[in-house]
């Protein structure tokens, strides 16, 4: 008779779990539940890659073969048409200028124009009547002669230009020096994933992916001076320094 009762529960055991599978129902050992079908999507996700992911940095240093500086005038006048006329008439002398110290029209680019009033306060603080308008206009301009740095911006200011917002050196086309950086980039990762993979006892496996950050231009050296002020005058030594390109990889190796 007791042969015959746990024949009994197990056939009904049996039963029990066919009946639960039909039903969608798949119980784990430690008895949560889940469908079938998720249970079995959860089986088919491959394991995440084990990796070592580091960040390579690779630099070039060049001398630099154009300057770009932002030169521009500001009249002042309260008559608005007037100070238009008058920022109008100087920029054109100013342009002018620029092309006969051999600068093409094509380096030349109109970045900045606006005219705003100011309306000055008395000294009891009473805002007065009176409107001063400011009429400024800026061009960005490209300097390809490095010799003629100096020169171009006195003549600049000889011709009217009272604003010399600023002065960098760069690289017309550094593609080829990217290629360098990229280079130095990928072997200077390899290493550091090397370096990783013996610290934590592992076998550096293929590159997973790769990614590249925004290369650079960076001036290294500042040393040019600016000229500010109305009236005219030179501008004193202009010194190019060098520019270093930049460029940054960040590489996944796979772990073996």
């Amino acid at each position: 008779m007791l042969k015959i009762k746990y024949q009994s529960i197990a056939v009904g055991a049996a039963i029990a779990a066919v009946m639960l599978v039909a039903g969608g129902l798949v119980v784990s050992l430690t008895g949560v539940g889940l469908p079938a079908s998720e249970a079995q999507a959860q089986a088919n996700v491959p394991a995440a890659p084990r990796t070592i992911t580091v960040v390579g940095e690779g630099k070039v240093r060049v001398k630099p073969d154009i300057a770009q500086a932002s030169i521009g005038v500001e009249v002042i006048n309260g008559d608005v048409k007037q100070a238009s006329a008058d920022a109008t008439a100087t920029m054109e002398k100013l342009l002018e200028a620029l092309k006969a110290q051999g600068v093409a029209e094509n380096d030349i680019q109109t970045s900045y124009f606006n005219v705003w009033v100011e309306r000055p306060y008395s000294p009891e603080g009473t805002p007065s009547t009176e409107a001063l308008y400011h009429v400024s206009n800026t061009v960005n301009v490209t300097i390809r002669d490095l010799s003629k740095v100096a020169t171009t911006l006195g003549a600049a200011i000889e011709a009217g230009a009272n604003t010399v917002n600023s002065v960098n050196f760069s690289v017309a086309d550094p593609s080829e020096l990217e290629i360098q950086a990229r280079q130095q980039a990928i072997e200077k990762a390899l290493a550091k994933a090397q370096e990783l993979a013996g610290l934590n006892n592992v076998t550096l496996g293929e590159v997973v992916s790769v990614s590249e950050l925004t290369p650079a231009v960076i001036p290294l050296y500042d040393t040019a001076s600016y000229a500010q002020g109305v009236g005219g005058g030179g501008v004193g030594p202009i010194s190019p320094g060098e520019v270093e390109v930049s460029v940054q990889l960040e590489v996944a190796y796979a772990i073996q």
